[in-house]
């Protein structure tokens, strides 16, 4: 073990904390349950320790990532584990890996603040502190990783800890949406798996800073670029598929709205991070410069964008919007990070908007997440319909609420004007710099950023108007038994934890220097972007961009009050018009995993057996007219012997000899059928084992 061991201790305390909380909270025969001699207050007591111990472990995980930046020198520190899982770990702290853990670390102590009060009357939940901070843990290996391989062992880690968080109600909705993350996960781990060995066997290292040196040579010489797209792509799926990347950003919609608001908060805001953290390897260490995957990049970052913001707009669920809008504002992100491979060396504007949008989102994200948790915790709906006008007496939230909107619409003031516009300007000059038909091509990519910008306006006008402006559907018996009409609030807990994210949107967005100036270029070790020189961010040109994305949004909601609402009662209610037959998991998915491929590879199987079954059936009378050659010559001799030696042959008497010789010719034969049967036994079964092997860890839902 080689470096500053403050990294490992960093990501392992999260994993003793979680079996520390789960002991503290644990009992056999817990307090309600028959046979229990527990009392109450001793419940009490358990549960109010567990959830001290939960963010005491938070406070002391805080502060090692404090001494872990004192002992770290400006170049960053490393640490080399030898001899684990094969090619050894391989940790990094500093710059972009500095950050992100801190962002992790942020989200992770308010939403533990905030899950006291959000799980109260919950169960299993000393499960979910268990794996909240077991993902913790994971989540920082991720972000910490000195090489892909590392990365991958955290990152699986990740995903199966995570799993628990989808799968916390066990309600069928909520098994059926955890069994698709799950299938995503997996598949897409083991995709990368592969990338990254065919990586690490082309390059000789899968070291994040050594495999750009590495790399380079083939792209010069034009030797091997199929084979290292190939294995890039692979890694991409990867990664692509945990960051909600289209076509494999089916299971954000569906997680979503079933897993617990922090919990969301944190899938949202953290783990889709960990998925760009993998593309910004890709794009800045592997293929930095490349024409074609920056266009690759660009592809699927607008399509991600502008899908995701389509299905946030016909949403009428308020978490799915949120998960839908993740989606989108991941495509926002792509699309800066595609940009900037493109730009090249000139890419300090784009670079540094893709970076600082990750940390907006993680930050708008959170705030959002646990204000639908607020919600749902005193309603227990999510239909725009069913919440309608229930935030209207509560104006902490509703403050609160507006912040997290402002910022991911990207309204100037709120640190969401400020990547967003980084971006915007990253394609206008690279728009610039091209003639003809890609010029053409760049601005219909500019168009559609500005469109899908005014579609996140659209739908964040929805959301904040239905739940904090209009009046609710219900008609009460009276004034006093409306719920909808009566003040509410939170614990202190949980508005610390709303107030603080929700701080630092306003800040970064009024004193603009804090991210342009400081925190990119700190970020800019994983994007070796040069540092921006000068840019007046709230220049005309600039807010020109932001009133036509305003002006978009204005007109989407317009359409939304037109066309996805109808009047029932005498009352304007929200209309769900998103095609069910266009979801990918039913139309595409499940069909293929469950029907096509199984059919397919049964009719191999059954091909295999047959062939199988016909060469054994050759080599059976092969064997049968060899022997039977063999015995007839040997009877001969034997018969020529006792005819002239023995007495009974000459007598036509029964010989012994010969009895026993086809005794054993017999017994051959049997035992011959015997192996036969037995082999073509354990090859089914073999078959039989491994495909249920996997469909068990692809379709377990």
């Amino acid at each position: 073990m080689e470096g500053n061991i403050l990294l490992i201790n960093l990501i392992l305390w999260p994993f003793a904390a979680a079996v520390i909380c789960y002991l503290a909270g644990w009992r056999k025969v817990p307090f309600g349950v028959e046979g229990s001699t527990e009392t109450e207050k001793e419940a009490k007591a358990r549960k109010d320790l567990r959830n001290v111990l939960v963010i005491a472990s938070m406070l002391l995980e805080i502060m090692l990532y404090v001494f872990a930046i004192f002992s770290t020198e400006k170049q960053g520190s490393s640490l080399h584990i030898d001899k684990i899982c094969g090619l050894g770990l391989n940790l990094h702290f500093g710059g972009f890996r500095t950050v992100y853990a801190g962002v992790a670390l942020l989200m992770w102590s308010m939403t533990a603040l905030f899950s006291k009060e959000y799980f109260a009357h919950y169960r299993n939940r000393n499960r979910y502190y268990f794996f909240f901070l077991m993902t913790l843990g994971a989540t920082l290996g991720v972000f910490m990783s000195g090489d892909l391989y590392t990365a991958f062992v955290f990152f699986e880690i990740m995903s199966f800890t995570s799993y628990t968080w989808v799968a916390h109600d066990e309600k069928p909705g909520a098994m059926k949406a955890a069994g698709t993350y799950l299938a995503v996960a997996v598949i897409g781990g083991l995709v990368m798996l592969m990338g990254i060995m065919m990586l690490y066997f082309k390059l000789g290292t899968v070291m994040i800073s050594e495999i750009c040196v590495a790399a380079t040579p083939h792209f010069q010489n034009g030797e091997d670029i199929g084979y290292l797209f190939a294995a890039g792509i692979m890694i991409l799926f990867g990664f692509g598929a945990k960051a909600g990347m289209f076509p494999l950003h089916i299971w954000l919609p569906k997680a979503h709205p079933v897993a617990p608001a922090p919990a969301s908060a944190l899938l949202s805001g953290v783990l889709t991070k960990s998925g760009v953290y993998g593309v910004l390897i890709l794009c800045f260490e592997i293929f930095s410069g490349n024409k074609t995957w920056g266009v690759l990049i660009l592809v699927l970052g607008v399509i991600t964008m502008f899908t995701g913001a389509v299905l946030a707009v016909f949403s009428i669920d308020l978490k799915r919007t949120l998960a839908c809008s993740s989606m989108s504002q991941i495509g926002f992100i792509l699309t800066g990070c595609a940009v900037s491979v493109l730009l090249g060396e000139e890419t300090s504007l784009a670079a540094a908007g893709t970076v600082l949008y990750m940390v907006n989102h993680s930050l708008f994200k959170l705030v959002l997440f646990m204000c639908a948790g607020a919600v749902y915790m005193k309603l227990h709906k999510l239909d725009l319909n069913d919440i309608r006008g229930f935030g209207r007496k509560n104006n902490f939230l509703k403050v609160i609420f507006a912040i997290g909107a402002l910022g991911i619409m990207g309204v100037p003031l709120f640190s969401g004007y400020i990547s967003k516009t980084l971006i915007h300007e990253g394609i206008v000059e690279y728009a610039h710099e091209l003639t003809g038909g890609a010029h053409t091509a760049v601005k219909a990519v500019e168009y559609l950023f500005l469109l899908s910008g005014g579609m996140t306006i659209g739908y964040m006008i929805k959301l904040f108007i239905a739940v904090f402006v209009e009046k609710p559907n219900v008609v009460p018996v009276s004034a006093k038994q409306d719920t909808f009409d009566k003040k509410w609030s939170i614990s202190l807990l949980s508005k610390i934890a709303l107030i603080i994210p929700a701080g630092v949107i306003v800040v970064c967005g009024v004193f603009t220097s804090i991210y342009i100036d400081h925190l990119s270029v700190y970020m800019s070790d994983i994007t070796h972007a040069p540092e921006i020189e000068h840019i007046e961010i709230f220049s005309l040109e600039n807010l020109k961009g932001f009133a036509i994305s305003l002006t978009i949004g204005l007109l989407v909601y317009l359409f939304i009050r037109k066309c996805l609402m109808k009047e029932v009662n005498g009352r304007k209610v929200y209309v769900d018009r998103w095609p069910k037959a266009l979801d990918l998991e039913e139309l595409i998915y499940r069909p293929v995993l469950l029907k096509l491929l199984p059919g397919l590879f049964a009719g191999i199987y059954q091909g295999l057996i047959k062939l199988t079954e016909i060469i054994w059936s050759g080599l059976m009378y092969l064997g049968k007219g060899i022997g039977f050659i063999a015995s007839s010559f040997g009877e001969a001799i034997i018969y020529s012997v006792k005819k002239i030696f023995f007495k009974e042959l000459q007598e036509n008497k029964p010989s012994p000899i010969m009895e026993k010789l086809y005794a054993r010719f017999d017994a051959g034969d049997r035992a011959l059928r015997i192996i036969e049967a037995t082999i073509s036994y354990s090859i089914i079964w073999l078959m039989l084992g491994l495909i249920g092997t996997i469909l068990f860890l692809i379709l377990y839902k």
